[in-house]
């Protein structure tokens, strides 16, 4: 429910007033209700469940009839109608069986990346790297970084296959004693 604060007040003078016993504070606080739920449930139901709407705001407007006098006048009434307006909707998901579903196109938002992290170990790996002369750090990179195998980084470098473990072996035991950690090779 899309609800500004001079709606709020609006809403909640009419409860307060109708719990007090105005019969006509009560109407009048039933017929915004309805305005308001009408387009809650419409935004929410597929276009096969639409024509349930209107069964949904007069669902939610009875229980809001038969649960008035458990409103806390301390609290926001709009919040409390909201809490029963969606756990009318969720009873008539469940009595229809019908399962949220997010279309596949519409997934980059639930799998989206935070590189901001990855940008920061790239700087630290760059820094801790830079230490090493610049050819063994290089060989660390293709192999252990890039996935490049021991045969590509040799043609590469121009190095022998066994030249290539040994120094990446060498810079790695030389990171490991700097650093604290172990090497792997």
């Amino acid at each position: 429910m899309s609800v500004t604060s001079d709606m709020e007040a609006r809403l909640r003078a009419l409860m307060l007033k109708a719990l007090d016993g105005d019969a006509n504070a009560y109407r009048a606080l039933l017929e915004d209700l309805r305005r308001t739920l009408r387009p809650y449930f419409a935004r929410r139901l597929t276009p096969a469940l639409a024509a349930n709407s209107d069964d949904l705001v007069q669902e939610t407007l009875m229980a809001i009839h038969t649960r008035r006098l458990t409103y806390d006048r301390n609290q926001p009434l709009t919040a409390w109608v909201h809490a029963i307006a969606r756990y009318k909707l969720i009873d008539h998901f469940r009595r229809s069986k019908v399962r949220a579903t997010v279309p596949l196109e519409d997934d980059a938002a639930l799998f989206a990346r935070d590189d901001t992290g990855d940008a920061s170990a790239r700087m630290d790996v760059d820094t801790v790297l830079s230490s090493l002369p610049a050819r063994r750090a290089d060989l660390i990179r293709q192999v252990r970084l890039e996935g490049a195998s021991i045969a590509e980084a040799a043609a590469r470098s121009g190095m022998s296959e066994s030249a290539v473990k040994v120094s990446i072996h060498r810079g790695l035991k030389s990171l490991a004693d700097r650093f604290g950690g172990r090497s792997d090779e």
